[in-house]
C-alpha cells in the first residue's frame, strides 16, 4: 500500500518556484499585451517587474526596449545590463545582443574576447547571426586567435540557415581559398544564394564571375544582369563595370548615355579609374547626349540620396 508521507524536498522546491514565478509570468504577459498595443511605457513597467522577478524573456525584452528607446530614453548601459541577465539564463538572442554590445563598446567597454564568448554561446544554440559574427571574429583574429578554418565552419552553419551575409562570406572563402580549398563553382553557388536575397556585394561578385568565366561559362548578359542589380543598390564597383559594358556593348547594346550615367555614379561613389571615367565617354558624346546623361545622373541621385557604401 502506498502511504502518503512528507512532500519530497525536490518537489517542494519546484512547487515553491512555480508559486514565485506566477507574479513574474503575469507581469510578462501584461507587458507583452501592452507592447503589442504600442503602450511602451506600460510594457516597460510590466517587463521590469517580471525581469526583477527573474523572468529571462522579460529581461531580454527590457534590454531591447532600453536599446531602442521604447517607453524611455535610449540607455545602452541598462540594455547591456538586462541582456546580460537574460544571457546568463541561456536566452540565445540575449547572448547574441550582449555579444554585439561588447563588440561595439555599447553600454560598457569594448571587449572582443567577451563578445566572442557570448557569440559562441548563442551560436552553439543555433543563432545564425551569432554564428556569422563569431566567424567574422575568427576570420579577423579579433578577440580570438585568427583561424580561417574555424571561420568557415561558422559561416557555413549560418549560411545553411539562409543568412545572406554568411553565404557571401562563405563564397568569398571558396573564391580566395581561405580556410577551405579554392573552388570557383562553390563560390558561384554561394554567391548566387546571397545575390538572390538581394546582397549587393554578392551580386557584384557574381557578375564578376560571369564576366570572367570563373566557375561558370563566360556570359556577358548574366554579368550585366548582376552588375545592374548591385549598381542600383549603389555599389560603385558594379556601377563602374556596368558602365564599361555599355561603353563596349558587351552583354547589352552599346550606349554612351547609359555608360556616362554609371561611370559618373561610380566616380561619385569613390571608384576612380582615369582610363575609364565619364570624362572619357563624354568626349565621344554629342551635346544632347551629354545633357541626357547629366539628367539621368541627377534623377538617379534624387531617387537615391548619397550614402556611404562599404564593400
Amino acid at each position: 500500500m502506498i502511504r502518503n508521507g512528507p512532500m519530497a524536498p525536490a518537489r517542494l522546491a519546484s512547487l515553491l518556484g512555480l508559486l514565485l514565478l506566477l507574479p513574474a509570468c503575469t507581469h510578462f504577459n501584461q507587458g507583452l499585451t501592452a507592447y503589442k498595443h504600442g503602450d511602451f511605457q506600460t510594457a516597460l513597467i510590466e517587463f521590469r517587474q517580471a525581469a526583477e522577478g527573474g523572468d529571462a524573456e522579460a529581461q531580454h525584452n527590457l534590454g531591447l526596449m532600453y536599446a531602442r528607446g521604447q517607453g524611455t530614453e535610449p540607455n545602452e548601459h541598462e540594455a547591456r545590463h538586462w541582456f546580460r541577465k537574460a544571457a546568463e539564463q541561456g536566452i540565445a538572442a540575449a547572448q547574441y545582443n550582449l555579444g554585439l554590445m561588447c563588440a561595439h563598446g555599447q553600454g560598457g567597454p569594448k571587449d572582443s574576447a567577451e563578445a566572442a564568448r557570448w557569440y559562441r554561446k548563442a551560436a552553439e544554440q543555433g543563432d545564425a547571426k551569432a554564428q556569422l559574427n563569431l566567424g567574422v571574429l575568427y576570420d579577423e583574429g579579433d578577440g580570438v586567435s585568427k583561424n580561417q578554418e574555424e571561420a568557415v565552419r561558422w559561416f557555413r552553419k549560418a549560411a545553411d540557415k539562409g543568412l545572406a551575409k554568411a553565404q557571401f562570406n562563405l563564397a568569398v572563402a571558396y573564391d580566395k581559398g581561405e580556410g577551405i580549398a579554392q573552388d570557383d563553382k562553390e563560390a558561384v553557388r554561394w554567391y548566387k544564394k546571397a545575390a538572390e536575397q538581394g546582397d549587393p556585394h554578392a551580386q557584384y561578385n557574381l557578375g564578376l564571375m560571369y564576366d570572367e568565366g570563373e566557375g561558370v561559362p563566360q556570359d556577358d548578359k548574366e554579368a550585366v544582369r548582376w552588375y545592374h542589380k548591385a549598381a542600383e543598390q549603389g555599389d560603385p564597383q558594379a556601377q563602374h563595370n556596368l558602365g564599361l559594358m555599355y561603353v563596349k556593348g558587351e552583354g547589352v547594346a552599346q550606349d554612351n548615355v547609359s555608360a556616362y550615367l554609371w561611370l559618373t555614379l561610380a566616380g561619385l561613389g569613390g571608384h576612380q579609374d582615369p582610363l575609364h571615367s565619364q570624362e572619357t565617354v563624354a568626349k565621344r558624346m554629342s551635346a544632347q547626349q551629354l545633357t541626357d546623361g547629366q539628367k539621368l545622373v541627377q534623377e538617379w541621385r534624387t531617387r537615391n540620396p548619397p550614402t556611404s557604401f562599404k564593400h
